[in-house]
Order: structure tokens, then sequence, then C-alpha cells
């Protein structure tokens, strides 16, 4: 299996991240919330007679609006993203079953990575190549907690069906011309796990060996994912799968999910680190729906930075390549994150 297009020099983003903080784009959900698309739009020729409401399932732009999905990759490009990640939060045939369309699961993938990664090419000079993050999200169903409250052992998905589904949508990563996996916004480890498992069956199958890197969230004050792992047993639960980089993002700002990635940058020390907050808490009054302008996301981001907690950056929901332009200002002042594994000492040193 061979991409659509030629991989950018994913074999450089080791020495990248050992030179300098990487950058990651912001929320894909929130941007596409700024073009008020309509049913129509979600619909397109192709969906016009399906049975079910479509608006809000933002994986069918890749068919429908193309377009829109390449203006909003090439803005974050603009505001000087290194990674950006492929419209894919929700391309599972799982979480495509809620809307009929678990059989056209795999063709997202493919063309959102085929989008992602057109832009991407277009972007990257030889002083700054750009690479296409292959999303694989959460599913709206857990391995590890029951849906009935009246029935703890319920469960409404298999680990085998998990890791089909992830599978399927790696595949279509792959095909489209992603340059690494991330396995991201993990409320769910057993979940995570079912998504490393067929990341890693996939790579020996077809022996194409892409980075991956893993993220997790962090729901509320307790320092918890919603499985119930503190931050550093999460990471103890997935370090077997050698991540590029591990993370958090989603869920919090950074103001509150400071004390975890600062925990993460502890604990993970022979691993990259990751973190993409939420823009603050939410408010329906704001345009983004989150609180925090550019400038205060930057300002902490900056803190994060300054405390050497960071090895890529950026931001999740609420954020914007306004954003994502003022995190990188910020950031670049200050050195990566560095690693106590001796070949990762040395790439730093380099």
């Amino acid at each position: 299996m061979k991409p659509a297009l030629p991989y950018t020099r994913a074999a450089e983003l080791p020495a990248l991240l050992a030179r300098r903080i990487v950058i990651i784009d912001g929320a894909m959900g929130t941007m596409i919330q700024r073009y008020k698309l309509g049913e129509a739009d979600f619909r397109g020729e192709r969906f016009k007679d399906h049975p079910k409401d479509l608006k809000g399932n933002n994986e069918l732009l890749q068919f429908t609006r193309p377009e829109v999905l390449r203006e909003i990759h090439d803005q974050y490009l603009a505001a000087g993203a290194d990674l950006i990640e492929t419209n894919t939060f929700g391309a599972t045939s799982i979480a495509q079953e809620d809307y009929g369309l678990a059989h056209v699961a795999r063709e997202m993938n493919v063309e959102a990575a085929r989008i992602a990664k057109a832009a991407a090419v277009a972007a990257s000079t030889p002083d700054k190549p750009r690479f296409v993050a292959g999303a694989l999200g959460p599913t709206p169903r857990t391995a590890s907690i029951s849906p009935d409250v009246n029935d703890p052992g319920a469960r409404n998905v298999s680990f085998e069906q998990l890791r089909a589904a992830y599978r399927e949508q790696a595949e279509g990563l792959l095909e489209g011309g992603a340059d690494l996996f991330l396995v991201e916004t993990i409320f769910d480890t057993l979940n995570a796990k079912a998504a490393i498992f067929a990341l890693d069956e996939l790579m020996e199958d077809t022996g194409e060996r892409l980075p991956v890197i893993i993220s997790g969230t962090v729901t509320d004050a307790s320092g918890r994912i919603l499985s119930g792992q503190t931050v550093g047993a999460f990471w103890h639960s997935v370090r077997h799968a050698r991540p590029l980089a591990v993370g958090l993002n989603c869920a919090l700002g950074a103001a509150l999910m400071r004390p975890y990635i600062e925990e993460l940058a502890k604990v993970a020390a022979d691993t990259y680190v990751s973190c993409y907050p939420n823009a603050g808490l939410p408010n329906p009054m704001s345009e983004t729906g989150f609180d925090e302008t550019p400038d205060v996301t930057a300002g902490l981001m900056e803190d994060f930075a300054k405390s050497g907690f960071l090895n890529i950056v950026g931001g999740c929901c609420g954020t914007t390549p306004e954003h994502i332009a003022a995190i990188a200002h910020k950031v670049s002042a200050y050195r990566p994150r560095g690693l106590h594994d001796p070949l990762f000492s040395a790439l730093q040193a380099a």
C-alpha cells in the first residue's frame, strides 16, 4: 500500500523536535463552525437522499466541501503550524454508525489525508517541512465504562470491534499519505490500546513504520482520565507503544491543565511531550465558544515552554489560526524540553 502523494520528510521529525518546539494546529470543528454550513453542505449531491440528518458530521466534508477543509489547513499552515491534523476525529465505522455511514469510513480517511497532504506539500520548504498527522479520535462507545447505570458490567463495544475499526481508519490514513498517526483525546485507555494494537498490526503487515503520538484527556480537577487513571498511570499503560510523543489535549484550558502536563513531563522522561489545550472554558457568548483570546492562551503556553514542559504545542477546542500564530511566536524564544534517553540527548546536543 503506497500513499497517493509523496511523504514529506517524516524521518526528520525527531531531530526537529530535539532542536525546537514544534507547532501543531488548532481546532478543526471551531473553524468549520465559522463557515455556518447547512444541511445541504453536508449532504452534497452524493448524500442528498440519505435518510438521516447529516449536519454536524464534519467528516462528510471530505466529500462535499473539500475546499473548506483545504482553506482551514492553509490558514493553520500560514499561522506557523508544522503539524496539521486530518479531519478524521470521528471517521471510524463505529462513530459513523450513528449516521448510517459506516460503509464510507475508510474512504473518509483516505480523502481527508489527501486534502491535508496536498496542503502540507504546498507549504513545505527545505527549511520548514510540514507534516500530516492522521488523527484517530475516540469513539462514542467505550470498552471500560458501562452505558447502563443499572448494569456496571454492560458494554456496547468490544476490544475486537474497536481494533477492527481503528485498523480500517489507519489503512485509509496511510493510503491518503499521512506522515504519522495521532491517537488523541483518549478518555478510555482500553480504547487507546485497541488503536495502538491496530496501528502496530498495520505497520507490521505493510512494512510502513510511521511515528505515533498518543494524547490523553484529563476530564476534570481529579487529574484522571474518564476511565479512572492518573496521568502517570496512563503513561505507563501506553509506553509499550514507544510513541514519538505523549501528551494531553482537550477538556481543560491551559491554566487547569498545567499540573498534569508538568507531571507528564516528569514521568515520560524518554519521550517527547505534546500539549494542546482548549482555549480556556466554554463561553457561548464568544465567537469561538471559548473564553480565551489568542494572547491569553499564548501567554499560558509561554509559561509551559519557559518551565521546560513542551516539545509539541498547539490548541484544541476554541483555538483558531490566530491562537496558533500567537502561540508559535511566544514559544519560539524557548528551547524544547530535554530528554534523558542517551539517543535523544545526543540529538538535543546536535
